[in-house]
């Protein structure tokens, strides 16, 4: 069997919104690790969800609810696999590009949530400070958030000032007390995130939401998607 995340890979090339299918901290001391890149049959409904690793390949994926390393130390996910709205994946693509520009790159820890991995995640952290409640439902649940981060060019993680799922107030976008670099790595990622419609939450300087215009069902989605 084939895991969804043998599709993934860190190749350097420009990217287009014009491949996008439609129809349908700690800083680690090693780079990103490089994926073989495989065309794998598409097996979603490319008219509501896209498939991240299918129209970029220099975004890198640490599809961290995909293993044991997060905040509740359980594996949520079978594989790893990145999924938005199509609109918000276009959206995506341009912030990538705009980062791209300026000598980063995007690595994303986590994109749509099913909505039965909430209700799990509410259950170990109920606080609606850093986890939405499962009855009104989070972004990711519906498709349009993505937590993330910025990598140099040669896929070094980048010092953001926590970890990614770091529960206290150095993590909010409020807290200043932190180097000049690490204040402005925040800003980069936030003006560039801003400038397509993906907007900040005060409390967490890796999650952003994409703003609309909407296209797609604004709905809590359950759709489970295949490692195989």
């Amino acid at each position: 069997m084939l895991c969804a995340c043998d599709r993934y890979t860190n190749k350097h090339k420009k990217v287009s919104i014009s491949n996008i299918d439609t129809s349908a901290s700690s800083p680690p001391s090693e780079p990103a690790p490089v994926f073989n890149e495989i065309v794998a049959p598409i097996d979603y409904d490319t008219s509501v969800w896209t498939d991240l690793s299918r129209i970029d390949t220099q975004l890198i994926f640490d599809i961290r609810y995909a293993t044991e390393n997060n905040f509740v130390a359980e594996q949520m996910y079978d594989c790893p696999r990145c999924f938005l709205r199509p609109e918000a994946a276009k959206a995506l693509i341009l912030i990538h590009q705009d980062l791209l520009d300026q000598g980063y790159r995007l690595k994303l820890f986590d994109c749509y949530r099913p909505k039965s991995v909430q209700k799990k995640l509410w259950q170990k952290k109920p606080n609606a400070s850093y986890v939405t409640p499962p009855k009104k439902g989070s972004m990711h649940n519906r498709g349009y958030a993505v937590d993330a981060t910025l990598v140099d060019l040669e896929g070094y993680e980048q010092d953001m000032g926590t970890s990614f799922d770091f529960f206290g107030k150095r993590a909010h976008h409020d807290f200043l007390e932190l180097p000049a670099d690490i204040l402005e790595r925040r800003n980069i990622l936030k003006n560039a995130m801003a400038k397509y419609g993906f907007k900040h939450i005060r409390t967490e300087w890796w999650h952003y939401a994409y703003r609309g215009p909407y296209s797609s069902p604004f709905i809590l989605a359950d759709f489970q998607w295949s490692c195989e």
